[in-house]
């Protein structure tokens, strides 16, 4: 298998849903303690490309890397033992368990006894232990006074943090957040960019988002796709200036 540097690499990777082609010859590249972001227009293929990565899309053609080493696109039920964690742009909380316990589902990859009792009310050993690594991804997103709250008692910038730490208690190599701003108000948004630079001490970060203010804020590098393809990549300084991202945007300066 080739080696590359990088801790995630997906290269000349299409998509086509029937006659449309969602993707087209994408080129991804993460380096560890990074935040990359991912843009463009509405339909341009960003959350098509997170699909592909995550095993929910099979690619027509491309190849995928991680931590070095080219291997097969993993599939959903890999992605935490490889290293890899994901939020939904629907936040995805389980609106009647406890904000703790929907933590505890995200720990799975660290239980010893198979799948966490549904009644979460057995008090093993193995529960203890996943319940206080869910308890410290909590505090992590200054989320720990919520534990015992009910999912759908949450606010929606709550419900947010919680569906980071459920994310962070796989401890991943790799984070990925699906429009992790969306819906959020200015405070909640600065709040946002600080957690996400404060990650990188510890793992990389792959963002799709609209926010502008807050890639441009975050991201290391950016890609910025439209119509399926990368037309644009570098930095925010070099990005936002280039002539045609600008004109995918409607000739509105990013």
């Amino acid at each position: 298998m080739s080696t590359n540097s990088f801790l995630l690499e997906a290269r000349g990777v299409s998509v086509s849903f029937g006659g449309l082609r969602a993707l087209h010859d994408v080129h991804l590249q993460l380096n560890r303690n990074e935040v990359v972001g991912v843009i463009g227009p509405n339909g341009a293929g960003k959350t098509t490309l997170f699909n592909a990565i995550c095993g929910l899309v099979t690619p027509d053609s491309g190849t995928f890397s991680f931590g070095g080493k080219e291997q097969s696109w993993p599939r959903t039920d890999e992605l935490a033992d490889l290293g890899i964690a994901r939020t939904l742009q629907g936040v995805g909380l389980f609106p009647d368990l406890t904000v703790l316990e929907n933590v505890m589902i995200g720990a799975q990859r660290f239980a010893k006894t198979g799948l966490i009792s549904a009644s979460f009310g057995r008090n093993t050993r193995d529960e203890k232990e996943l319940a206080e690594r869910a308890m410290s991804a909590l505090e992590r997103v200054y989320a720990g006074a919520l534990a015992d709250r009910r999912a759908n008692t949450l606010s929606y910038p709550d419900t947010k943090r919680v569906s980071i730490a459920r994310a962070l208690v796989s401890e991943p190599d790799v984070l990925m957040l699906d429009e992790p701003a969306g819906g959020l108000g200015p405070q909640d948004i600065e709040w946002m960019n600080g957690l996400i630079r404060n990650l990188t001490a510890k793992m990389s970060v792959l963002i799709v988002e609209h926010h502008m203010d807050v890639v441009m804020s975050v991201c290391d590098r950016l890609y910025v796709l439209n119509f399926g393809e990368v037309i644009s990549s570098g930095t925010a300084k070099v990005v936002r200036k280039d002539p045609a991202v600008i004109a995918a945007y409607l000739g509105t300066q990013v």
